[in-house]
């Protein structure tokens, strides 16, 4: 993953989630990130702590403000040096570098020192502990710096300023007005201030092969009982009603978990990530494990689901062996090599219980990947978000969408792209969501307790049949209690 969160499992872990990409790196990275969570491998994270923990001398002096005008509303110094560090990923160096021409066009008399690099730690570790990091950083990959040490330790800029400057397209809007929801609450973890940019956007929920569905005579279902129903044809003509990451089943949440916000409303997913007691415990919960549960009771799991990885589970839906799939956008990329040319690759968002759902259907999981970080000790934090100003505007996002497909944190910049049928599908469910975009925060705010805990131990053994659902429910509030009592963690809650 790029960023701080699972899903970003992949998203970012090849950073080109919906189009052609490299699967080498996805394995690599995936690898990396997976048998670290998993307490595998060890990742180089604990130089990064001490090394954060010196406030570092301020090598460098900082650039003299520049004079605010409408056409440089953040004040940058027109002739100081911006420096930026990107992530060598998936999404490669083109999108940045052209976004890059277009701050030289604007400043011509500043020079940008832009470079890219896969080892961001290792690289930037000694710039920030001597206080000359860049001014701006794609802050993602397997050596991705720990955001919860940055901010905690105050390294890092608040980006409030260019949340609240004049867009670049639209004076009359703010830059926090033209962004995908949960945008910014993503780069905050305690009050107001907003850490990180997030430029990419990922799209979670039950993905499918139209063709298939269509050769149901189906429609996707919007209660329960009509997914069963659904399962149940598929069962009849040979065909699983789902499969998953058996191995990694923190998959699972990606449509369960907006399922919860959906049947409960979004308090009962924020009482979850606030580590609340007995927040496991609501009856929309129990609705939604019962549900889920029934699936494995009645058959309607792929035989053998739970020994799958994510690559296995995911090739054999391809293959048709199952109708659904709980996954991120990043399936598009991630499985190009297997879904076939006429596959009609579709998302939609959870289904529900019935009518008695606190949200409507359409209600869906989306939120940031690939994270931005301006330093705190930054010799030029204007310039830094000023680039990131430029990325955000509708020619950047359509310039990254129509290049590595994948959409951005700008909403919109798809208008005359020729989309992929994942991305559009991805586009069209957003669309029918509107505000009712979730963003659940365990995955960001508590890795391990969202993979190895309620992930492994309790969904992935609810799901074999080891245990049931009340089982899984109170080991699951077991973990969450303990997490809430660990001192040795920070704690962080919805604002």
């Amino acid at each position: 993953m790029g960023s701080t969160s699972a899903e970003h499992e992949h998203e970012n872990e090849n950073e080109n989630e919906n189009g052609k990409h490299s699967t080498a790196g996805v394995g690599r990275r995936d690898l990396i990130k997976r048998s670290a969570a998993l307490g595998l491998i060890s990742v180089p994270t604990m130089s990064f702590l001490s090394a954060c923990a010196s406030s570092g001398g301020d090598s460098g002096s900082k650039a003299k403000a520049g004079k605010k005008t409408a056409k440089n509303p953040l004040g940058v110094n027109e002739t100081a040096q911006m420096e930026f560090v990107l992530f060598d990923g998936g999404f490669g160096k083109e999108y940045a570098q052209d976004a890059v021409k277009i701050y030289e066009k604007d400043f011509p008399k500043a020079k940008v020192k832009f470079s890219a690099t896969q080892k961001i730690q290792s690289t930037l570790q000694p710039r920030f502990n001597q206080g000359t990091p860049p001014d701006l950083i794609d802050n993602s990959g397997a050596e991705q710096m720990d955001m919860g040490v940055l901010v905690g330790k105050n390294q890092l800029t608040d980006l409030t300023p260019l949340l609240d400057a004049p867009s670049y397209d639209d004076p009359n809007k703010k830059v926090r007005d033209t962004l995908r929801p949960g945008i910014v609450e993503m780069g905050q973890f305690d009050g107001n201030p907003v850490w990180i940019m997030y430029y990419a956007y990922t799209v979670y929920g039950v993905w499918y092969s139209q063709k298939a569905l269509d050769s149901l005579d189906a429609q996707y279902p919007k209660t329960w009982d009509e997914m069963l129903a659904v399962c149940e044809k598929a069962k009849k003509k040979g065909m699983a009603g789902w499969t998953y990451a058996g191995k990694y089943p923190y998959y699972i949440p990606f449509s369960l978990y907006p399922m919860i916000g959906k049947v409960g409303g979004r308090e009962v997913l924020d009482a979850i990530d606030n580590l609340e007691p007995n927040a496991w415990k609501h009856p929309a919960v129990k609705a939604c494990f019962d549900a889920y549960y029934e699936l494995y009771k009645k058959g309607y799991i792929l035989k053998g689901t739970p020994g799958l990885d994510h690559i296995q589970s995911q090739t054999a839906w391809a293959k048709g062996k199952a109708l659904f799939i709980p996954n991120g956008s990043w399936v598009e990329n991630e499985s190009a090599n297997v879904i076939p040319a006429d596959f009609d690759l579709a998302v939609s968002a959870p289904t529900g219980i019935d009518s008695s759902d606190k949200m409507p259907f359409g209600t869906i999981w989306a939120s940031g990947g690939e994270p931005f970080i301006v330093p705190a000790k930054a010799k030029n934090a204007e310039g830094g978000m000023e680039q990131l100003r430029i990325m955000l505007s509708e020619a950047s996002s359509k310039n990254f969408t129509s290049k590595v497909k994948s959409l951005t944190a700008y909403n919109g910049g798809t208008t005359g792209i020729s989309l992929t049928p994942g991305l559009k599908s991805g586009v069209a469910a957003l669309k029918l969501a509107g505000a009712n975009v979730l963003n659940p925060r365990l995955q960001d705010w508590y890795v391990q307790l969202q993979k190895e805990q309620i992930g492994v131990a309790g969904l992935g053994e609810m799901m074999a049949g080891r245990l049931t659902p009340a089982e899984a429910i109170k080991k699951i509030q077991g973990f969450a209690d303990a997490a809430a009592k660990d001192t040795s963690i920070k704690h962080y809650k919805h604002q």
